[in-house]
């Protein structure tokens, strides 16, 4: 399981070369995942419905994950811990708070927004110029 973040699956729908050429390596028995918090940040950033329609068309295939009511209560605490010190994102920490539930690495170039969550590993899927 890859779980990605929203900067590398705008990498990949931009068809940024170095982000594409990781894509085609990889095997095709891998699951590509999202946190549902990431597909909000990506509808977020749609200027109109014909861009979110092609959106949800090209994550049509992508698994969407959530966190649980125990797994948001973490979340919270999280935030409340490092909101005002780091300021940390409230999406930020939900989507940090996935990997870590999953026991799975978080595919970012973010890795400044997640410094600070415990147990959270992070992975820079490929270079960037």
């Amino acid at each position: 399981m890859i779980l990605l973040d929203s900067d590398v699956i705008i990498d990949l729908l931009r068809g940024y070369p170095p982000a594409t050429d990781w894509f085609d390596s990889l095997d095709d028995d891998e699951t590509l995942t999202l946190s549902g918090f990431v597909m909000f940040e990506l509808i977020q950033g749609c200027i109109n419905k014909a861009e979110q329609d092609r959106l949800k068309r090209n994550l049509g295939d992508y698994e969407i994950i959530w966190l649980s009511p125990e797994d948001c209560n973490k979340s919270l605490d999280l935030f409340i811990q490092y909101h005002l010190s780091h300021h940390a994102g409230l999406i930020d920490i939900l989507v940090g708070q996935t990997a870590v539930t999953l026991g799975v690495s978080l595919y970012t170039f973010n890795k400044k927004h997640y410094q600070f969550i415990p147990d959270l590993q992070t992975v820079q899927p490929y270079l960037k110029a």
